[in-house]
């Protein structure tokens, strides 16, 4: 809640950059991390824990955008809606500054897709009625709540996009 307060688009980061793969330790935080980033990038650097977090959240929206859009043209395709399963699909911020940065609405949820793919996917080896993808995606649509999040306009993605680039 504290970080949807803050300002949008201070501080974005490479969220791809290879230096935060891995797990935080106590010999090198997280937050050191993404504040050696913001600096590298000059960047304004976050320092309270609110401010961190909108670097990260504003930073998976960018990356969002430029994914969407490269997988889009790769595939000659508009997409119409960008969908955020897992774990990411609880945090409201983050499912609608992706709405927000993609300019596409975005469904949220389930929370456990990887699990219910995986489900769906052996009752169908083993003959249950799911004759093919719309069919299980369907079944999931019926059986858990999906948010939806409509894109807003103001914010300009597009430089904050530039600025990792």
């Amino acid at each position: 809640a504290a970080a949807a307060e803050l300002e949008p688009l201070r501080t974005v980061v490479d969220i791809n950059d290879p230096r935060l793969l891995f797990p935080s330790t106590s010999a090198d935080p997280m937050p050191e991390r993404i504040a050696a980033l913001a600096a590298e990038s000059e960047e304004a650097i976050p320092h309270s824990p609110a401010a961190i977090t909108r670097c990260i959240l504003d930073s998976l929206a960018v990356a969002y955008r430029r994914h969407v859009r490269t997988a889009a043209a790769l595939a000659d395709t508009s997409p119409e809606v960008v969908h955020v399963v897992g774990g990411g699909s609880q945090n409201e911020l983050l499912c609608q500054l992706t709405a927000d940065a993609c300019g596409l609405p975005v469904l949220a949820g389930p929370v456990e897709a990887a699990a219910l793919g995986n489900v769906l996917v052996q009752g169908r080896a083993l003959g249950a009625d799911l004759p093919d993808l719309p069919a299980m995606r369907d079944l999931v649509r019926r059986s858990y709540d999906v948010r939806r999040f409509e894109p807003r306009d103001g914010l300009d993605w597009a430089a904050a996009e530039a600025r990792i680039s």
